[in-house]
């Protein structure tokens, strides 16, 4: 018999916040995979869970990968869990979980709280949305990804860490201007807080706040579509003077903004025109 990998989410600050099929699974799991055992020792103690721990953070992973494989090999079940929220986003856990469905390994997910949808949740916008994650820690990075997003529609989410959030939040006045946005601060913690307004003023508020936690970050996408899509035509008529097929460039900056590729290639098309 092959064991099973339970891709198990835990709570991302209050321990109440789990799912009674989480703590199920935790307490007939042979084995937890954890992020860091310390952490989640202190989880599984406070609901009197008793299971053997082995830790497959940072640098270990694709060796406990292993590991982990070896166990579900002899049939035992794995409960995969990382400090907060969902294994491998934003978080460890990747790396395993592709090792085990390479081998066949049934892998289950067992959903739980998640720091993007409590955000957004509260952040009063609807519609799509797009997960980034992490921004690169290096600005000149940062800022050419922040640039390939600014004609985005779709509401954004980041996570940021504490001590780039005043530097990022910056950047971000610089790229995309000052659009409506939500900052929630260590979400469901005792010294939970939700930051609301123009870019411009929540980055001002936190001028005098200490900066220490973890942080997530909800903006508006962009809303003037019909400058949007005069500059994506700018866009497509610049990279096609570089030798860029007019298909080819269409499709990728229609991509980056957000926008359709047959109104832009019409778009295009209309601005040669009028140009000669």
């Amino acid at each position: 018999m092959r064991g099973i990998l339970y891709i198990v989410s835990t709570p991302i600050g209050n321990l109440e916040d789990i799912t009674l099929r989480a703590l199920r699974v935790l307490k007939e799991v042979d084995l937890i995979a954890a992020e860091d055992t310390r952490h989640t020792q202190k989880l599984l103690t406070h609901y009197s869970i008793s299971k053997p721990l082995i830790s497959y953070w940072g640098a270990k992973e694709k060796v406990k990968a292993e590991e982990v494989l070896r166990h579900l090999a002899e049939g035992k079940s794995v409960a995969l869990v990382t400090d907060a929220g969902t294994p491998g986003i934003s978080d460890p856990g990747v790396q395993v979980v592709k090792r085990a469905t390479e081998e066949g390994f049934e892998v289950i997910p067992i959903p739980g709280p998640s720091a993007v949808t409590a955000a957004l949740s509260v952040s009063g916008l609807s519609g799509e949305f797009l997960f980034i994650g992490f921004l690169p820690p290096k600005r000149t990075q940062r800022i050419k990804k922040l640039e390939e997003l600014k004609y985005e529609r779709r509401i954004l989410l980041f996570y940021e860490a504490p001590h780039r959030l005043l530097d990022t939040l910056a950047d971000m006045l610089d790229v995309f201007g000052n659009r409506y946005t939500v900052l929630c601060h260590e979400l469901t913690k005792l010294n939970e807080s939700i930051y609301r307004g123009d870019l411009k003023d929540v980055y001002e508020s936190l001028l005098e706040e200490p900066i220490a936690g973890e942080y997530v970050l909800v903006i508006e996408g962009r809303v003037d579509s019909t400058e949007a899509e005069s500059d994506a035509v700018q866009e497509v008529l610049k990279l096609m003077r570089q030798g860029m097929r007019r298909k080819d460039a269409v499709k990728k900056i229609a991509r980056q903004y957000g926008i359709s590729q047959k109104s832009l290639y019409d778009q295009s098309l209309k601005e040669v025109t009028n140009e000669t």
